[in-house]
């Protein structure tokens, strides 16, 4: 839960829509994607609670320092990194013209004020670091070894689409994105797509090519269940008053699956005979469900919002 905190966080405090997402809306060479719903959130009486939290850990302090307001601008973030390509995020919502200023100001300090055109629309560059002998700097190329500092590099971006803002980590992503309207092209059929979960009150989605990951530098992902796995995705959706949350892994070999449904269910029912947990808690544990099919493992539990976002604070 931790991590997700970390990956949700740092997402968007890196950078400063579509629908809920499926297959269709992710290009088929996808390493991993992210996609967040904020405006569902705050509609959605499950997902509000979540909003609040938003709100308070991470959109006043982006407020405070960038004066750009997430919570009321911002309707759906989507961000994804191709094999062979930089990032791309999209950003969706009635983005106002005084925002707008703002990232002129730092295209200004931090990048070239003369723009640049593709498709008719207009885009900037942005060159935060220029100099090639910075580790950090390296230009993302889609894959698991990409930091978010690379967009510190070389980095391009348009403001001129209606109701949204697009970052790519190349200027020949940059071209196809307004070629297309600014819309994503997706490759749902690809094969080797990554999975896609969907629900119809998607509030948060991910998904990443676990394979790809390196497993030098003593990364925290570098593990026995990650070596094993192909392919992750996560999904928390609205579903009357509980969230429901929805893990699928894709592994190796069927074989795998089953050992890891057993590890799982092992786990819950160590933890759920610990006199120590919350019974609130324990209650979630013992209803969470674990499946193996052939290679796949699914993990689904429904949750009380409160009690998610007491688990994210702590």
């Amino acid at each position: 839960m931790r991590k997700l905190k970390l990956l949700l966080v740092g997402l968007l405090l890196c950078v400063p829509g579509l629908a809920t997402a499926d297959a269709s809306d992710i290009p088929g060479t996808t390493n991993w994607y992210l996609h967040v719903d904020f405006k569902q959130m705050q509609t959605v009486g499950a997902g509000t609670a979540i909003f609040d939290w938003l709100e308070q850990e991470v959109f006043a302090e982006v407020r405070e320092e960038a004066g750009v307001d997430f919570g009321k601008e911002i309707d759906q973030l989507t961000a994804f990194s191709p094999v062979g390509g930089g990032p791309v995020f999209v950003l969706d919502g009635k983005i106002s013209q005084e925002s707008k200023d703002k990232v002129m100001i730092f295209i200004a300090a931090e990048g070239d004020l003369q723009p640049l055109k593709s498709s008719g629309t207009s885009y900037y560059r942005l060159a935060l670091n220029d100099s090639d002998d910075d580790e950090n700097t390296r230009a993302g190329d889609g894959s698991l070894e990409f930091d978010f500092e690379s967009l510190e590099h070389e980095s391009w971006i348009s403001l001129d689409l209606k109701n949204r803002i697009i970052i790519t980590g190349s200027e020949e992503q940059m071209k196809a994105m307004l070629k297309n309207g600014g819309k994503i092209a997706g490759s749902g059929s690809h094969k080797g797509a990554l999975v896609v979960l969907t629900a119809e009150k998607t509030l948060f989605q991910a998904g990443m090519n676990s394979a790809a990951f390196s497993e030098e530098g003593g990364s925290d992902w570098n593990s026995n269940i990650f070596r094993n796995t192909e392919q992750v995705a996560l999904m928390v959706a609205a579903v009357a008053n509980k969230l429901a949350i929805e893990a699928k892994l894709i592994t190796t070999e069927p074989e795998m699956a089953e050992s890891l449904a057993s590890v799982a269910r092992g786990l819950i029912s160590l933890v759920s005979f610990d006199d120590d947990m919350d019974q609130e808690a324990v209650a979630v544990l013992q209803g969470t469900k674990v499946e193996a099919k052939g290679n796949s493992l699914s993990i689904s539990v429904a949750i009380d919002p409160a009690l998610l976002v007491s688990t994210l604070s702590d």
